[in-house]
């Protein structure tokens, strides 16, 4: 599954500083690659320890994880909705994603100037939301004024799909986003050819400063009360320490900072762990002395879907799965220790998978 987050947030925030951090991801962990396809676009690696353990199990030939495209969008200014700045080519930006990392400045800091004068969270996150807001409404104005008119003919389609429209532009005027729109699935069919951009899930990211970092600040705590107001998700870290782990040449300097400062793991990690919670994503594994490999799903798939993300032929010819979960493999350390304990489920059509199976599938074309 090719997934991708764009990363926002107004002038001197810290957002480029953090893309930097991500785009230096390898100097973080072991395993943590790194490619560059544009300037502005990166695929990272998920950090799953689950995957190192496997490896030490199995000895594979190679590791193959599963990865999110970053996005490092262009810097908002306000009137983005109706072109100024950069704003066509953000609000494009941010159509082509599955989500959006949402980075707000909290700390304060005399030598970085705001944009606006002062740190107020609260007030960069709402000029966001209203520039996604307005283009929105315009996308939403614009289908409705096709749809209304097939209404007046009688077509009861074209009226439902009116009614659906109307209510998110009532909710988007009064200032909220549309993934907060109650929806059922039915009126959710007549909104997903617009791909409403406040639709897409959010995550703000607190770039705090490093006395922040643990328990964070009066900034963070707006932000968090903001963020459950929405259902948003909301994670702290510091830019500037995530520079200084970027700078460390080896593994156990990287840790020993991290422990000096308190930390388990670096910001970066957590960002891209807490990115792919955000669409809704687990990993399961195919595991054998070739590769180690990590497979994206959507949280809910049928193991015959799961089959399907390896080939579309897997997915045809499905006859059923062999499964081992993850605990039992770190367990009994062998494939066939698993069996003999009696451990190996084989499992049919209508199995859910689960975060950290270990699988293999049977199938026939």
């Amino acid at each position: 599954m090719d997934l991708k987050c764009g990363i926002v947030g107004l002038p001197n925030v810290g957002k480029s500083t953090l893309f930097n951090c991500l785009s230096n991801a390898k100097a973080q962990a072991a395993n943590f690659p790194f490619c560059t396809i544009e300037p502005n676009v990166g695929t990272i690696t998920v950090p799953d320890e689950r995957m190192t353990e496997l490896a030490k199990l199995v000895n594979p030939q190679r590791l193959v994880p599963t990865t999110i495209e970053i996005v490092d969008i262009a810097g908002l200014v306000k009137g983005a909705s109706q072109g100024e700045g950069l704003g066509n080519m953000f609000l494009a930006n941010i159509r082509e994603t599955d989500a959006i990392l949402h980075v707000l400045r909290c700390f304060d800091n005399d030598n970085i100037i705001h944009v606006d004068g002062s740190v107020n969270p609260i007030r960069d996150k709402e000029i966001i939301d209203t520039e996604l807001q307005l283009k929105d409404l315009e996308s939403i104005e614009k289908k409705l004024q096709r749809v209304s008119r097939a209404a007046k003919t009688g077509d009861k389609e074209a009226a439902k799909a009116e009614a659906t429209l109307l209510k998110f532009k009532m909710h988007l005027e009064s200032g909220q986003s549309a993934r907060n729109c109650e929806i059922n699935d039915e009126e959710k069919k007549y909104i997903e050819d617009i791909y409403l951009l406040t639709a897409k899930p959010v995550l703000y990211v607190c770039n705090v400063d490093e006395a922040s970092v643990v328990s964070g600040n009066a900034y963070v705590e707006k932000v968090k009360e903001a963020a459950a107001k929405e259902g948003a998700g909301i994670i702290m870290i510091s830019a500037a320490i995530e520079a200084d782990i970027a700078g460390l040449e080896s593994y156990e300097d990287r840790k020993a900072f991290l422990d000096d400062l308190g930390l388990s793991e670096s910001g970066v990690a957590k960002l891209i762990k807490e990115a792919y919670k955000l669409l809704n994503l687990i990993t399961y594994f195919t595991a054998g002395v070739q590769e180690v490999r990590a497979w994206t799903i959507t949280q809910g798939f049928k193991a015959p879907q799961a089959a399907g993300v390896i080939h579309t032929d897997f997915e045809k010819g499905f006859i059923r799965a062999e499964v081992i979960a993850y605990s039992d493999y770190i367990t009994y350390k062998t494939e066939a220790a698993v069996k003999e304990a009696g451990k190996m489920r084989v499992e049919g059509k209508e199995y859910t998978v689960v975060d950290g199976d270990v699988m293999h599938f049977r199938f026939n074309v």
